[in-house]
């Protein structure tokens, strides 16, 4: 196991990465299972869906720019199949300034990963998130 890995004090061990480009995705994988993450990818929304009703993932990389849907309508849909992974996402955009979006991340408090993605980006981003997701299961133990 990595060093990085290690370090996740909530362990992501498992990744879903959604995005239409096949180089990015081959790319999302190398980089992750480089550092340890088990890590699966699906080209469009219905293949990242279908993926997350039959499996078990720990976090899922969104490229916000996919067309199929809006990314709300994603974001939603995962959130009804599996509620706790809506604070599960990483966001990845290559727009700064979009309103839309914008209002999006900010309504989902959402963990964005801007282009272009380098090792340590991601690596920065999955331990901002296993800060986040620690956190959440603190406030969860603290209010049963």
């Amino acid at each position: 196991m990595s060093i990085a890995a290690d370090q996740n004090p909530k362990q992501i061990r498992s990744v879903l990465v959604v995005d239409n480009d096949t180089e990015l995705r081959m790319m999302y994988q190398e980089l992750l299972g480089s550092q340890g993450y088990i890590c699966q990818t699906a080209p469009n929304v219905g293949e990242a869906l279908k993926f997350i009703m039959r499996h078990e993932v720990d976090a899922i990389i969104y490229d916000l720019m996919l067309s199929q849907i809006p990314s709300d309508t994603f974001y939603h849909a995962v959130q009804r199949i599996k509620q706790h992974l809506g604070g599960r996402f990483i966001f990845v955009t290559s727009y700064d300034n979009n309103p839309k979006i914008e209002a999006f991340l900010t309504k989902v408090d959402g963990i964005v990963l801007h282009k272009p993605i380098t090792l340590g980006k991601l690596k920065g981003t999955l331990n901002l998130l296993s800060q986040r997701i620690v956190s959440a299961d603190k406030r969860a133990s603290v209010a049963s």
